[in-house]
Order: C-alpha cells, then sequence, then structure tokens
C-alpha cells in the first residue's frame, strides 16, 4: 500500500503512520490509529523523552485531536497531533523547524516487538511441585528415575503375571534358595 493510497504526501512520515495504524489489530486498514498505536509511536520513535513530554502528554494531546466520539486519529490529525508534540519538546525552534525534528525521528520506523517471548519464570512453588524425584503413590510409578514420564505404561495398570504379589521386593529369589550349589567332596 503505498502512502498516496491511504491520504498521506510525504513518505517516511506517512509509512510509518501507516505501519503503526495497523500494529496488532488484524482489521486496522492503515488509515486511522487508535490511542494505544498513538502512544506505542511515541515510545517507540523516541518522542517520550520523560522530561518535556510524557505519556501523560501524549495522551492529552490525543485526546485534543480527535474528534468528540471518534477513537481513532486520522492522517492530518496525527501531523497536528506531531506538531503540539513539537512545539512541546523543542521549545527553542520555531514551529515548522520543530515538526521537522520531530518529522526526522518518526520516519521510515516501524513497531518494536519486544518481551513477546519471554522466558517462563521459575518460582521455587512450581519447581517444588513439578519435582518428580517428590511425587509419591501412585503419580510417583508415572515417572522413571530420571524423572521423565513413562507414557501408557505409566498410567494403565500392567498385570504382573509372575506370580509374586505386587511389592514382593524379592521376586525371583525363591528359585536360588531352593537350589543349592553343588557342594566339593570332601
Amino acid at each position: 500500500m503505498s502512502s498516496a493510497s491511504n491520504g498521506t504526501s510525504d513518505g517516511g512520515v506517512g509509512e510509518s503512520f501507516r505501519r503503526f495504524a495497523i500494529h496488532g489489530d488484524t482489521r486496522a486498514t492503515g488509515k486511522d490509529m487508535n490511542g494505544k498505536n498513538w502512544s506505542k509511536l511515541c515510545k517507540d520513535c523516541g518522542v517520550i523523552d520523560g522530561k518535556g513530554i510524557t505519556l501523560t502528554d501524549v495522551d492529552i494531546v490525543f485526546s485534543k485531536v480527535k474528534s468528540k466520539s471518534a477513537r481513532t486519529i486520522t492522517y492530518s490529525q496525527f501531523k497536528e497531533a506531531l506538531a503540539e508534540l513539537a512545539r512541546k519538546r523543542f521549545k527553542d525552534k520555531s514551529s515548522e523547524d520543530a515538526a521537522q525534528e520531530v518529522y526526522r525521528m518518526i520516519e521510515g520506523k516501524s513497531p518494536v516487538i519486544s518481551g513477546v517471548t519471554v522466558k517462563a519464570v521459575a518460582s521455587p512453588t512450581v519447581s517444588r511441585l513439578t519435582d518428580t524425584t517428590k511425587f509419591t503413590g501412585s503419580h510417583k510409578e508415572r515417572f522413571d528415575k530420571t524423572g521423565r514420564g513413562k507414557g501408557k505404561a505409566g498410567r494403565v495398570e500392567v498385570v504382573d503375571a509372575s506370580g509374586y504379589v505386587s511389592g514382593y521386593k524379592h521376586a525371583g529369589s525363591y528359585e536360588k534358595k531352593v537350589s543349592k550349589p553343588p557342594q566339593k567332596p570332601m
């Protein structure tokens, strides 16, 4: 989609507007931007500096430029909002120079995706509950010595046809006791 097709005339800033406008919303057309994506654009592009412009300032400017009942801003309202933030951020420059400075910050940028594949933090409680060496009873039977699951063999009761009572520790030792090894003649 070109910049001209969404009503934007200045290439880099218009393309950045479109990228941020469609970020996180599969139904977005790229012609208007919601407040969440506006805040993300300001954060990711470095417009928010923490001193002159804060997240609160960004939200106030968004509310100021959008239509009363609307939840989104158009590209022209976006440029108006950027001009408002530029005047606040670069107080020592003229309005046009300040706006150009903010446009340079935004030009060609895309949404930064961070923290999506966060590694799960193992808390002591979770590690204690998932430690298979501490399992007792029937749950203990589902895992081998290394802690790996036995699969179906761990869930289904396998019939022992050896003739010994379950739990008998000396299974298979009877034959050894009955048949004594031949003794040497003296």
